[in-house]
């Protein structure tokens, strides 16, 4: 063979591998890769191969080979990330390798709703939506050092809260958020709010201990001034508060109803038998229940957050008869009884019903 056509095989070769390789190039860095767009989650000690194979059952990818190579390049097995990521079906390979080198997460909601009022199932409500486990939520939530960063105890850990949906890293750390709780709940508390607070006399721990027997008495909106009415006029009149949720809270939650023997119990948190707030809040206040007592309609014709507490005012409440979850309130013990009895009298009524049908 000649030099002439060695040298044009050889040129040829050449040719033919650059080109392979400016396709390659191309194929990874500029090209999409993938069939749709989707989100993938990456657990701590996940493989790159087990993400490829994520990755494809999530997005599909139209070469695998380019992935795999661009894997491969950007050294993911040594610098892979966990996280929760958005794939882009317009992505190409490399920037997805890069993106899980980086962390180059996608945010996702948290949210913090329903029944919050036991902190280990504030914890599992968490670590069910984040990659953090629900021990160390729990922890934090009674850590005095921790908590006394943004200014609060183990027994006011419930006022830090703040019950909405936030866009969270899936790996944030539990100090990130406890971060967003308290810039929500600073948030909350405009000057206007400050003013309010000091107006009724409550510091801004006291309105969220009294928010959160609010938020344990009713679900009904309307009505949460009037419920805080009641509260504030026996503060300021030094009657005590006799909660029942204050008496369940005693308990964990765990009694289905308060009976008498109940109300013996002995613990700062009982208001049968220790006058004024507990030391703390009995749940997480929802910022309406807040807002509720800031705006309190104390039953003297005054209006929600107009004039004072004390005497004139709604001094009790209680189930209204109607069982629609609203309550009928009372300036007087005569007023109270009466509410009470109509209340009693439905519910035998009710049952006697209800045996009689059982009975066919």
């Amino acid at each position: 063979m000649s030099t002439k056509k060695i040298c044009i095989i050889c040129g040829t070769a050449l040719v033919l591998i650059l080109a392979l390789l400016s396709w390659n190039w191309l194929r990874d860095n500029k090209l999409p890769n993938f069939s749709k767009s989707s989100e993938i989650y990456v657990r701590p000690g996940d493989t790159p191969e087990e993400v490829i194979s994520l990755i494809q059952d999530k997005c599909g990818i139209v070469n695998i080979k380019s992935l795999r190579r661009s894997f491969e390049a950007k050294e993911v097995s040594r610098h892979l990330k966990p996280g929760h990521y958005w794939i882009n079906h317009s992505n190409s390979s490399v920037y997805v390798a890069r993106m899980l080198n980086n962390g180059w997460q996608a945010p996702v909601k948290l949210t913090l709703a329903g029944n919050l009022r036991v902190k280990s199932n504030i914890a599992a409500k968490i670590a069910n939506q984040l990659l953090i486990d629900s021990a160390t939520v729990a922890k934090a939530l009674s850590d005095n050092e921790l908590l006394g960063k943004y200014g609060f105890s183990s027994k006011t850990a419930f006022s830090l809260l703040v019950p909405d949906t936030y866009d969270i890293y899936w790996t944030a750390p539990v100090e990130e958020i406890l971060d967003k709780q308290k810039a929500a709940l600073d948030a909350f508390w405009t000057e206007e709010n400050i003013a309010k607070a000091r107006k009724i006399g409550l510091s801004r721990q006291e309105v969220s201990t009294l928010a959160s027997i609010v938020s344990a008495e009713t679900h009904y909106e309307p009505e949460m001034p009037l419920v805080a009415g009641v509260y504030l006029n026996r503060l300021k009149l030094g009657i005590p508060l006799q909660a029942d949720p204050t008496v369940a809270f005693c308990y964990d939650y765990k009694i289905n109803r308060v009976l008498n023997k109940h109300l013996e119990t002995d613990s700062p948190y009982n208001t049968y038998k220790h006058s004024g707030l507990p030391p703390g809040p009995i749940c997480v206040p929802a910022r309406e229940c807040l807002q509720a007592v800031l705006d309190a309609d104390f039953g003297a014709g005054d209006g929600p957050g107009a004039g004072k507490a004390g005497a004139g005012g709604n001094i009790y409440f209680c189930a209204s008869p109607e069982f629609n979850g609203t309550h009928r309130f009372a300036k007087t013990l005569s007023e109270h009884n009466a509410n009470a009895n109509a209340y009693r009298s439905e519910l035998n009524r009710r049952a006697a019903a209800k045996k009689k049908q059982n009975n066919g």
